[in-house]
């Protein structure tokens, strides 16, 4: 007779928090260049007095111009983009355990590389900043292939939450970069990453499968109860996506420009606040990186409240999905834009800029019941693919926002050549929510069914 466990954790649990861990990983390693190369930088910015002000010694610098720098830093997205757009497929067609677990492993080796790169060229950094960026850019479509798979319908908010870990990892990364950098050398504030990195991958080997059915130690009980609430809508076939559909779908598009807005806010954020807090603002690295990390400390909580607040509406069956997706849009981001229209005409106190900020980007915590969430929505068998797409496209702000930022401080980097810069992301809010309140959707989509005819039937008359 099987011996049950007086104390049996759910596996599905195990799977989330590793969820959360991955993205935390894969955010640690996009962002702590943001700070770390504050330290790595010849400082030829000026004081009112017109005399130069060097930042203390941190470890080797160099002489890279702002553009350089905004290079290097875009440097991870480029990567990111390219592998983001077949990561989906890849995760359906190959498992998305293994490519996401071994992708963060060779990235996290390239972080701790990061010096050795630099002391060579700033084309040597370009090229590991690249690669990390190549390779963390199957997590996140893997993440929610995982989630389409071991996710029951009333958890989906929380377990879209899960994938906050990238936020938290911006929270950590920041603050603790600028201790270690001012205690260590900014050297050690890449090598303690890839450390990290090498020890949460081995974790996560060991406790995540692709699927409910090929977990080795879950319980029959709570397996059929994760494949009995997911239903019809999951096929066990690997099959191609139909991409001609996707192209023409209207629901597809709003999701894509919604996850636009929704992402430029964060990365102009990730890349931009720390140069912001510490070199218009003044603040000093601890206190810039501290600082920084509280909008996404902001993010993280709400996103866990957003996301259990949409779980309660589901249970209830008060709203439609598509109603409730299009209800958390004004929080997601119509708020957050309105925020930062205030910052750019009444932000000239450094602690109002950080309050507002941390405002605007906690109410965006709210995607996870909105453009997070609807992926899922659309075509549950192909989530990670859908994400896929929409975060190859997403990522593009990682690129653009600090060559926004560098072509308006080329010459000045005061508050007021900021303003511009706010405004821009401001509109990179609203805009998409407008759309997506026009065209958006939470239906199933007919082209995610199994290709039987019951099952055709079954999606098309399924009640969201």
């Amino acid at each position: 007779m099987a011996v049950i466990p007086c104390f049996y954790v759910p596996k599905r649990i195990n799977v989330a928090i590793m969820l959360f861990m991955a993205c935390l990983l894969s955010y640690m390693m996009r962002v702590n260049l943001s700070i770390n190369i504050i330290a790595m930088v010849e400082d030829t910015s000026s004081n009112e007095n017109g005399t130069v002000e060097v930042l203390p010694d941190y470890g080797p610098r160099y002489n890279w111009t702002q553009s350089d720098q905004a290079l290097l830093l875009g440097a991870y997205f480029y990567g990111y983009m390219i592998t983001s757009l077949p990561a989906g497929t890849l995760a359906e067609m190959l498992g998305a355990r293994n490519v996401a677990g071994y992708s963060c492993l060779v990235a996290g080796i390239l972080t701790a590389l990061t010096p050795a790169a630099a002391a060579w060229d700033k084309y040597a950094v370009f090229a590991v900043r690249f690669l990390i960026g190549f390779l963390n850019g199957v997590v996140y479509p893997c993440c929610h292939s995982l989630v389409s798979k071991w996710s029951p319908p009333d958890e989906k908010g929380k377990f879209v939450a899960s994938l906050m870990g990238g936020t938290f990892g911006t929270v950590i990364t920041w603050p603790i970069s600028g201790v270690i950098i001012e205690n260590l050398g900014w050297d050690w504030a890449f090598y303690i990453v890839g450390i990290f990195v090498l020890i949460v991958v081995a974790v996560w080997f060991y406790l995540v499968a692709d699927t409910p059915a090929q977990h080795s130690s879950i319980s029959l009980k709570e397996r059929e109860y994760i494949e009995n609430s997911l239903g019809n809508t999951l096929s066990n076939k690997k099959k191609w996506p139909p991409y001609k559909e996707l192209i023409l779908s209207m629901p597809f598009w709003s999701l894509m420009l919604l996850h636009y807005g929704s992402m430029w806010g964060l990365f102009f954020l990730i890349t931009a606040t720390p140069k912001f807090l510490s070199e218009v603002l003044g603040f000093n690295l601890s206190s810039a990186g501290v600082l920084s990390s509280l909008p996404h400390v902001a993010r993280l909580i709400c996103a866990f409240g957003f996301g259990g607040v949409a779980d309660w509406i589901r249970r209830r069956d008060w709203w439609t999905v598509t109603k409730m997706r299009k209800a958390f849009c004004l929080p997601s981001h119509i708020l957050p834009g309105i925020m930062l229209i205030i910052l750019a005409y009444f932000g000239r106190d450094p602690y109002v800029c950080v309050a507002i900020m941390t405002i605007s980007l906690g109410f965006n915590g709210a995607a996870t019941a909105s453009n997070l969430a609807n992926s899922q929505d659309l075509a549950p068998n192909y989530a990670g693919t859908l994400y896929g797409i929409i975060n190859c496209v997403g990522t593009t702000p990682g690129i653009f926002s600090p060559l926004i930022v560098a072509a308006f401080t080329k010459n000045e980097n005061t508050i007021d050549q900021w303003h511009w810069i706010f405004i821009i992301g401001a509109a990179a809010y609203i805009l998409p929510a407008l759309f997506f309140w026009a065209f958006g959707s939470g239906k199933i989509q007919k082209w995610n069914e199994v290709e039987t005819t019951e099952s055709r039937e079954d999606i098309v008359n399924t009640k969201l």
